[in-house]
């Protein structure tokens, strides 16, 4: 199981706090005088930590960052696969799944990705199933026969609570699933005891209505030391790390809930962005999280000892460069990342291959791409994860 603080973070805070005081004011920045990010829309916790993010930048080392709001993953994208920014403050969406050529990327305008991350932000909330507090529910195998919701249009959503269900070795079929139109839907759903659980960030303001309800809330835990279903789990969606949640409705340091999260926002690139550009805007996102920490909610997941270095989509070079000089980069993290980049040149390959057969049917594409996706990543011996 990944440790979720990263144990050579006292080496790295010696190594920032040197730098810091031998480049004064962080005059020297190596980034240009402006910089640009697409983030979540207005208002969203990844645009707002953006933008005190770029305070720091502005009233330290004197560059300006202009933020690029897009609604989503596709908008948030494309501005960067063409260049026409820097860096993207995204989520899982436009780095794992663009990486894996899954859904929106799956189709023919697109492909996977050769994304990199820079630095990502791991909060104190978690993402999972909430659940109807008036039923007893308690883990994850009490939900059994329960209502779930399932999110019409969002596969992502339903591929969450199917990975999640997998912990306690049940599948959808295990519980009654109901349909609704959009997330905020599903929760009103549970309220008006038309469901009983639903995903969501513990953090959402959904959660805390139903927290309010005459219903009220739990989140069944995902106790960290059942290995088999954590590994279940993991098989199903590798990109959740275990995390100890004390944000969110019915949270706090003595009330913590053991579960499933995600970074958010990630800092991405492509593998060819500029590797000084990368290096210094990682040691820039690392050496100024004093002055911009608790400028926005959620922001202290920026920090050095959140990292996780073996998630599952590769860090760019430049990164990787800043990380080993602050000693938190390990041969463990290369030959990790190494596998990573490997199991994109394989998608590549695949998707090269199978464009090239000319299948224009929109149908027949999605089915083709998901069968040449599958048998490539099985013949490098490689988990294609959705099947």
């Amino acid at each position: 199981m990944l440790d979720r603080r990263n144990l050579l973070a006292s080496a790295a805070a010696i190594a920032i706090a040197g730098a810091m005081a031998s480049t004064p004011a962080m005059a020297q920045s190596g980034l240009p005088d402006t910089i640009s990010w697409t983030a979540y829309d207005v208002g969203s916790s990844g645009y707002n930590q953006s933008v005190a993010i770029g305070g720091a930048l502005r009233n330290e080392m004197d560059v300006n960052l202009r933020i690029l709001p897009g609604r989503n993953d596709i908008a948030r994208q494309i501005p960067l696969r063409d260049g026409r920014v820097d860096f993207s403050a995204t989520g899982l969406g436009a780095s794992f799944f663009s990486q894996e050529g899954m859904f929106e990327f799956g189709e023919a305008s697109w492909g996977p990705q050769e994304v990199r991350v820079l630095i990502a932000s791991n909060a104190d909330s978690n993402l999972t199933i909430g659940a109807a507090g008036d039923l007893g529910i308690e883990t994850v195998a009490d939900l059994e026969g329960k209502r779930v919701a399932w999110v019409v249009g969002s596969p992502s959503l339903n591929q969450n609570i199917g990975a999640i269900l997998s912990f306690a070795d049940l599948t959808w079929d295990d519980v009654e699933r109901v349909e609704f139109p959009g997330f905020g839907a599903a929760w009103e759903g549970i309220i008006n005891n038309q469901a009983d659980a639903a995903f969501a960030v513990t953090t959402s303001g959904q959660a805390f209505q139903l927290e309010a309800s005459p219903r009220g809330l739990v989140w069944p835990t995902l106790p960290f030391d059942d290995e088999e279903g954590w590994t279940r789990l993991n098989d199903a969606a590798p990109f959740f790390v275990p995390n100890r949640a004390t944000l969110g409705a019915g949270l706090s340091e003595d009330n913590p809930h053991e579960g499933p999260n995600y970074p958010y926002p990630i800092l991405l690139s492509y593998a060819d962005a500029e590797t000084d550009k990368v290096y210094a805007m990682t040691k820039a996102m690392v050496e100024l999280f004093p002055v911009y920490d608790g400028a926005a909610p959620g922001i202290s997941g920026w920090h050095i000892d959140r990292q996780q270095f073996e998630w599952v989509v590769p860090y760019h070079e430049g990164a990787i460069r800043y990380f080993e000089e602050i000693g938190v980069w390990t041969e463990d993290h290369q030959a990790h990342n190494d596998g990573l980049v490997e199991r994109q040149q394989v998608l590549k390959a695949a998707w090269d291959a199978f464009v090239a057969e000319g299948v224009s049917d929109e149908d027949a594409f999605q089915e083709g791409w998901m069968q040449a996706r599958r048998d490539a990543l099985e013949a490098a011996g490689m988990n294609p994860i959705w099947n």
